[in-house]
């Protein structure tokens, strides 16, 4: 054999053994890949609190790189927590109610539909008109969920949460105040107290709004019980006209200072200290 075959046969051999070599390196370092993944496998179905915990990691991550690149965190259950249902999905009744209300309070349908849906449901509970309800959301706050008046009544129905702060213990808590559809519970359990306590629908007004004792209450039973009347007819399939937003004005004894709230001097009965005591500004 000359020289130059076997120059040529040490090569070949060379690069035989280098891809001999390269396959056994290759083939353990899969076979250790394999034996890796099934320990982890089995490691993670054994240790339910390493796999979460590894799940939160890999899930931080995410978000952290979800961040770098867009500027905003991944929130995949925020559309849960928001207050808002599709107006289409309600009963034709009930979204003929949203509707109208989302055209005057200038607010938008889904949110509406949301609380219309909650009012109806309320309002077969505590056996209420759920478009009475409406009718006092609208009066009181304007359906501004965050609405706050000068003597601390909150939320939608302006409840006066620290009269009614053991209501609320159910939901968390006083900051529940500001949840809508807790609001809106808790305002149409006042509600409920006030017309038993009172014995007609427009005296508990009186007592919802705190003007039991007063000679007048500034207009406010007349502007709910006017709202009730056309969210009935609108409930009902009339074509009601969307009036300017009215607000009534404020009960004679608003003037009282803030600092230092008086009580009605006739006792309102068992829940008397539950009772807002005092006009909201938002009346």
């Amino acid at each position: 054999m000359t020289a130059l075959g076997q120059i040529a046969r040490g090569l070949r051999t060379f690069v035989s053994d280098i891809a001999e070599g390269f396959f056994e390196i290759t083939h353990n370092g899969f076979a250790l890949i394999g034996l890796a993944v099934a320990f982890a496998v089995i490691t993670l179905t054994a240790r339910p609190d390493l796999r979460q915990m590894g799940e939160e990691k890999l899930r931080d991550w995410l978000q952290a790189r979800q961040v770098m690149l867009e500027g905003l965190p991944i929130d995949l259950v925020a559309s849960e927590r928001a207050t808002a249902t599709n107006p289409q999905d309600l009963p034709k009744q009930q979204a003929a109610v949203a509707y109208w209300l989302s055209r005057k309070y200038r607010v938008a349908p889904e949110p509406i539909s949301a609380l219309v849906a909650e009012a109806y449901d309320i309002g077969q509970r505590t056996k209420l008109d759920p478009t009475l309800i409406l009718a006092i959301v609208a009066i009181e706050s304007g359906f501004n969920p965050f609405a706050q008046s000068a003597v601390g009544a909150q939320g939608l129905m302006q409840v006066m949460t620290r009269v009614h702060n053991d209501k609320y213990q159910s939901f968390g808590g006083n900051l529940a105040a500001f949840d809508p559809v807790t609001n809106l519970r808790v305002g149409a359990k006042v509600l409920q107290e006030c017309i038993s306590r009172a014995g007609s629908l427009e005296v508990g007004l009186r007592f919802y709004v705190g003007a039991a004792n007063m000679e007048d209450d500034g207009g406010y039973a007349g502007k709910v019980m006017a709202e009730h009347a056309r969210l009935q007819q609108v409930a009902s399939g009339r074509s009601v006209p969307v009036p300017p937003l009215e607000r009534a004005p404020a009960p004679q004894q608003a003037a009282v200072p803030v600092a230092a709230p008086t009580p009605p001097t006739a006792p309102l009965g068992d829940n008397a200290e539950k009772v807002a005591v005092l006009s909201r500004t938002s009346s």
